[in-house]
């Protein structure tokens, strides 16, 4: 019978095993790093250690479910949170119960349980638990050239067919406009950001808290992905900033703005900040703009600026305590959630297979 305990550091050997077990060397050595940052450095972690749960068989780990601890505001009040992450468990001794057993323990751990690209190994356990909130983040893309809105499951005379049907659309929405406020390129969130996250704080009925320290932690810091960061200003204020980066995909090139902050009612600077990632995806050659949201106001703006909606692979989960009202989770339209949350590496949008592995999936566009 399995024992599920919190991860001690003298399991740090039996951890990488299983790792290798499960996603193979490669990725083993890869997570070495991302391990170090995603839990020893993470600023939110506890005095005692990080968030991490083992089933054992004697001295065999045979599972593992780590929590990614984060401060989050919601419903008025500041929660200890963990991101639901890594579930695994070793090839022989799958459906046996034991991810069911480390999940139900990572449930019970922390006040807030959070989880961002919902897998379908979790989604089941999460509906097991009653999760109350088990819902896509809506997905909004922008394109920049005839090839944006090519898919890889279509052939290519259709995809080619779509791209010129579309061209002048793309021509009309992707056109380059002046910037109306500063922008500058960032190495460092200093503590203007985190005064900049206390006034708009109570803006938002669920966001992780974006503090200096947490934003260099998640996006200066990080060893496994660079990001480019962005600061609006005005004069000396902070008024936001975006977080952004470039990859290939099957059939072209894409900037996911994978996260982003101003007050939702400054319509002119979030206008700002993405006509500068427009800028950016031009010079790196992109086809498209990618970007999750769940703030509504945030996606009427993005909307104005020229992206559409298309269907969502990105699932969020939500569970806090018993008190919080049902009506709380029907209402998201004040909650910011975007693909920079969690331990995504927001490229292709991923999504855990039954068997553990790794898929990709490419939102295809919505009828919405």
């Amino acid at each position: 019978m399995a024992e599920i305990s919190r991860y001690q550091p003298t399991d740090r050997r039996g951890v990488d095993t299983l790792v290798r077990r499960v996603f193979g060397h490669d990725a083993a050595n890869a997570s070495q790093l991302r391990w170090r940052w995603q839990h020893a450095l993470n600023p939110a972690t506890p005095a005692d250690g990080p968030l991490i749960l083992v089933a054992r068989e004697g001295p065999t780990i045979i599972g593992q479910q780590s929590s990614m601890p984060v401060v989050l505001q919601a419903n008025g009040r500041e929660w200890r949170a963990g991101w639901a992450t890594d579930l695994m468990v070793a090839p022989e001794r799958r459906r046996q119960g034991i991810g069911e057993m480390l999940f139900r323990a990572f449930d019970g751990s922390v006040d807030a349980a959070l989880g961002l690209g919902v897998g379908p190994a979790s989604r089941p356990l999460m509906q097991t638990l009653k999760w109350p909130y088990l819902q896509a983040v809506p997905c909004l893309v922008k394109p920049l050239t005839r090839r944006a809105l090519r898919q890889p499951r279509w052939p290519m005379p259709l995809n080619r067919l779509v791209s010129a049907a579309t061209l002048p659309a793309v021509k009309l929405v992707s056109r380059s406009r002046p910037l109306v406020a500063q922008v500058e390129p960032l190495r460092h969130f200093d503590d203007r950001f985190t005064e900049l996250w206390e006034r708009l704080a109570p803006r938002f009925d669920l966001a992780v808290r974006r503090d200096a320290r947490y934003l260099n932690w998640k996006f200066i810091e990080p060893p496994h992905v660079r990001y480019s960061v962005v600061a609006l200003k005005r004069g000396e204020t902070i008024g936001g900033y975006a977080t952004y980066r470039h990859l290939h995909e099957p059939l072209g090139r894409v900037t996911l703005l994978v996260d982003f902050l101003t007050d939702p009612d400054d319509a002119e600077g979030l206008a700002t900040l993405l006509r500068w990632v427009d800028r950016e995806a031009r010079a790196a050659d992109s086809d498209k703009i990618r970007v999750f949201a769940t703030h509504a106001a945030y996606r009427k703006g993005l909307r104005r600026s020229g992206y559409f909606t298309v269907k969502s692979a990105l699932e969020l989960g939500v569970r806090l305590d018993a008190s919080i009202s049902p009506a709380f989770y029907r209402d998201t339209s004040r909650w910011h959630v975007t693909a920079g949350d969690a331990d995504h590496d927001p490229g292709p949008v991923r999504a855990r297979t039954a068997s553990g592995a790794v898929r990709a999936v490419d939102p295809a566009p919505s009828s919405k």
